[in-house]
């Protein structure tokens, strides 16, 4: 159920749910079937909510968006890098959407082997960042940024922590949901599926581990 209560710095939009339905359309054919999947920061949860799993859990340290998750949807309230309740090897999915670039260095060094211990030894760590080399006068916007991502760092920042990319896309999105991402589902997919993607300064990765 939605209610009104607002995210202070993510307004609701009432299009991004069409968007993302296009979105998981692309990623889930990246996937084998995935038992049991892990958001972080889930948001309004337009991903988890509609990704076909078997089991859903997100993270979110913000309690006010819990009532937008699923019935289906376990929602947990904690700091990014803690699973309670998940048992290692158990996630065949973990998924983020411009997520990891609002951490810190400390906060990465108890995400990212959390993530690695939670995995399965075949599952995917999925991640869609904006591209810094693609738009850096603007990647700052958000004052909430603290790490810089590009295509050129993050097969490095990830092969610290164990993981291996095997899908890079540099160019996947628009920089913002809010910019020039085109609102029309077919549109979207449209844009999925050119080779040409005008004003894209997002990212798409999919890395396992090593």
């Amino acid at each position: 159920m939605i209610v009104s209560t607002m995210h202070p710095t993510y307004p609701f939009l009432e299009y991004r749910t069409k968007v993302w339905l296009e979105i998981i359309r692309y990623i889930a054919k990246d996937c084998p079937p995935v038992g049991h999947l892990l958001e972080l920061g889930p948001g309004y949860c337009d991903f988890i909510n509609h990704f076909p799993a078997a089991q859903k859990t997100c993270v979110d340290r913000n309690e006010m968006m819990r009532p937008y998750a699923n019935s289906e949807v376990r929602f947990v309230c904690a700091e990014a890098g803690l699973f309670p309740g998940i048992a290692d090897g158990s996630l065949d999915l973990v998924f983020a959407s411009n997520f990891m670039e609002h951490l810190g260095e400390d906060d990465h060094q108890i995400l990212l082997p959390n993530i690695h211990c939670g995995l399965a030894p075949n599952g995917n760590l999925i991640l869609i960042q904006p591209n810094y080399r693609l738009n850096p006068a603007h990647y700052f916007d958000d004052p909430t940024h603290r790490t810089i991502f590009s295509d050129q760092n993050i097969r490095t920042f990830l092969d610290g922590f164990g993981f291996q990319i095997v899908k890079l896309i540099p160019r996947f999105l628009p920089f913002s949901m809010k910019s020039r991402l085109p609102k029309w589902p077919l549109l979207v997919r449209l844009y999925l599926a050119s080779p040409l993607r005008p004003f894209a300064g997002q990212m798409y990765i999919i890395a396992q581990k090593k």
